[in-house]
Order: C-alpha cells, then sequence, then structure tokens
C-alpha cells in the first residue's frame, strides 16, 4: 500500500476535443413543443445549480473565465449567441441558436460568450453550486494552470 503522503493526485486536462453539442428530446405539440432535460440522462451529470444570463445587450459578451472542476451545460434558451471554448493550445467557436441543443464544457476550458442576440438568454446547468476558488478569472493564470498539468 502507498503511503498517503506520497500520493500526488493529478488534474484532469481537457481539451476543447471534449467538449460537445447535446441534442435534447423535442416532443411536438401543435399548441408548442417541450424539451425535458433530465440528471444523468440528456445531462451528463447532476444538476446542482441553474443559473440564466439575459438583459446582455445585442452584441455583448460574457464569460472570460474557466473552471478548476466544474462541469457545465450551456442552453440557448431564446435567441443566440456564440462560445469560444480554449484549452490553452486550441480554441473553437460554437454558435448556440436552438433550445433543444446545448454545448457541454468540461472542467479546466476557458470560455468566452459573444455576439448575443437582443433578447437572448442563456441558461447555465452546473455540476457544483457556486463556489469562487473555483473559478480562473486571468487568461494568463489560466494558461499557466494548464500548462503546469500537462
Amino acid at each position: 500500500m502507498i503511503p498517503t503522503e506520497t500520493l500526488k493526485l493529478t488534474k484532469m486536462i481537457y481539451k476543447v476535443f471534449d467538449c460537445h453539442i447535446v441534442h435534447f428530446p423535442v416532443i411536438h405539440n401543435r399548441a408548442g413543443n417541450i424539451t425535458p432535460v433530465q440528471n444523468n440522462l440528456e445531462v451528463p451529470f447532476d444538476i446542482k445549480r441553474v443559473y440564466y444570463l439575459y438583459d446582455v445587450p445585442g452584441g455583448g459578451e460574457r464569460g472570460g473565465h474557466a473552471h478548476k472542476n466544474l462541469q457545465q451545460l450551456v442552453i440557448a434558451a431564446s435567441g443566440s449567441f456564440d462560445i469560444t471554448i480554449d484549452d490553452g493550445v486550441n480554441k473553437k467557436t460554437v454558435a448556440l441558436n436552438r433550445p433543444y441543443m446545448g454545448l457541454y464544457i468540461k472542467p479546466g476550458i476557458w470560455r468566452d460568450i459573444s455576439n448575443f442576440s437582443s433578447g437572448a438568454i442563456c441558461l447555465v446547468l452546473a455540476s457544483e453550486k457556486y463556489n469562487e476558488d473555483d473559478y480562473i478569472r486571468n487568461y494568463a493564470a489560466y494558461k499557466a494552470y494548464v500548462q503546469d498539468g500537462r
């Protein structure tokens, strides 16, 4: 058995290619559609927090941070916006504009949300409760964080 003091914890370093679009089921009805979103079915984690961004001016920007442990599923509940995800080496921009599609973002990925349409609502399903210590809000500190993990 390895003594506890000699164990080194390693963080998972994900790439933008580990993030992907999730398609939710759509139940069609002439009175309007409904889309169910359930823990560990459509969402690949237990949802512990839900929040949404709204009243962002048209063309506005949000984000500009990464999370050490938090997983997120980001949905354009109304309107549209772009999310640029960045792993410190690769970048990918994803346009979200359908309420039955979301972008699954793994921990350790930098995100910038931009190009909000007027009246857009960005719905975020999160795997953890709010914890300021989980945030990396400075890009240079983020680059050092991912470089340290490689």
